[in-house]
């Protein structure tokens, strides 16, 4: 997208996205003449509370559910971290858990967390194209096995896991069964209803929603402790006077997402495959990391042996194109993407990952315009890598 900033080419949709400009609309007003307490006696803050519930239909629309199943937060990380540490403080009695390697870190962290406090931790391992393999799942169940925390799609290699083939064996054991969604929403079509999912979180800074306001999809019937201890707002879920304005940004976002589905699955696709097409035909020794099939519509993570992404990433900027390398919440360190690790990608390619992610406001024209600085880009930096032309050979 070229952003409100001059000459930005922005794929870096995964990180985050732009505010839509029908969500800055909706937000508006609750920043002024509509500033009641939703939790007043009064009409003014009254209306308030039914902007709130109407939000939150919009939100349920967008997953398939229930409104009074959807817990408003105020991110991604803090719903993962409710849906883990809400449910092992349910089960105190259970103590181990499964989750995968290639996590977000609002995930991976937790688990790390709790493992030090007593519980155990399985992580799935996944193949080279970064695919999960159901059966290691299965084995890993135990009765003491409380949550099985597996995200829908990868963040960095768009990878789409079997989430609703794996939850059937999850619940089938008596385990409480969360998924990761916040890349997969708004992407690709999401119906909790009748699955084996009890527990999803979302993010609406992946959507067109402004930062600081995330959604915890909490199934009826499932036990869950609050991670905010408070009042009574979100009925007794999550404490904290409600963050209206952005409450009713992310409804307003969810319900645009609903209607940009099919555009997500064509239009976004076809600029997708245009660019990632035309990189590992036109720049050599350039890979794909990930599923080249079973993935989300907007993200291609390509390799470029022998070049570090950070140098990647600074000639693209130079040029007015946003992308990344690895995951945005990791960026900055030189050690390569966790993901690719796992998936046992070699040094020399995981070192030069570049994650490219499209939006419904980029254009083809845009796609071009990428190669065609990186090309050059790319040829540059091998000419100033000492001995690449050496590791080539070996």
């Amino acid at each position: 997208m070229r952003s409100d900033v001059k000459n930005v080419i922005y794929v870096d949709n995964n990180a985050t996205t732009c505010v839509a400009p029908e969500v800055r609309d909706v937000i508006q007003p609750y920043l002024g003449e509509k500033y009641g307490n939703p939790s007043s006696m009064y009409t003014f803050g009254g209306k308030i509370s039914k902007d709130i519930d109407h939000a939150r239909q919009q939100v349920a629309n967008l997953l398939g559910c229930s409104a009074q199943e959807i817990v408003f937060t105020s991110c991604g990380t803090e719903s993962d971290n409710a849906a883990i540490r809400g449910t092992i403080e349910s089960y105190p009695e259970k103590k181990h858990i499964i989750t995968t390697r290639v996590e977000h870190p609002a995930v991976l962290n937790v688990a790390k967390y709790v493992e030090l406090r007593g519980w155990e931790v399985t992580y799935l391992d996944l193949d080279s194209s970064g695919r999960l393999d159901p059966e290691q799942l299965f084995k890993s169940l135990r009765k003491d096995t409380a949550l099985v925390s597996i995200m829908w799609a990868n963040n960095e290699i768009g990878n789409i896991f079997p989430v609703l083939e794996m939850g059937k064996v999850v619940k089938e054991n008596g385990s409480v069964f969360h998924v990761d969604a916040v890349q997969a929403a708004g992407k690709i079509p999401i119906n909790v209803k009748g699955s084996p999912i009890d527990l999803l979180s979302i993010s609406g800074h992946k959507i067109h929603a402004p930062k600081g306001i995330g959604v915890l999809y909490v199934k009826r019937g499932t036990k869950f402790r609050p991670l905010m201890i408070g009042g009574h707002q979100e009925h007794g879920r999550r404490g904290g006077t409600e963050n209206v304005p952005y409450i009713a940004g992310i409804g307003e976002a969810c319900r645009l997402a609903m209607e940009n589905l099919d555009h997500e699955d064509t239009v976004v696709r076809k600029m997708r495959d245009h660019l990632e097409k035309r990189i590992l035909e036109e720049v050599p020794s350039a890979s794909l990391n990930g599923d080249p099939e079973n993935r989300l519509p907007n993200t291609t993570n390509i390799s470029f042996e022998f070049v570090e992404g950070e140098a990647i990433l600074l000639m693209l900027d130079r040029k007015g194109i946003c992308a990344s390398s690895g995951s945005a919440c990791t960026s900055g360190s030189l050690e390569p993407s966790h993901v690719l690790r796992a998936m046992g990608v070699p040094f020399t390619k995981a070192h030069g990952s570049t994650r490219f992610s499209m939006s419904r406001y980029n254009n083809m024209e845009e796609m071009d315009t990428i190669v065609e600085v990186i090309k050059p880009a790319i040829a540059r930096l091998r000419e100033m890598s000492p001995g690449v032309e050496q590791m080539a050979k070996a």
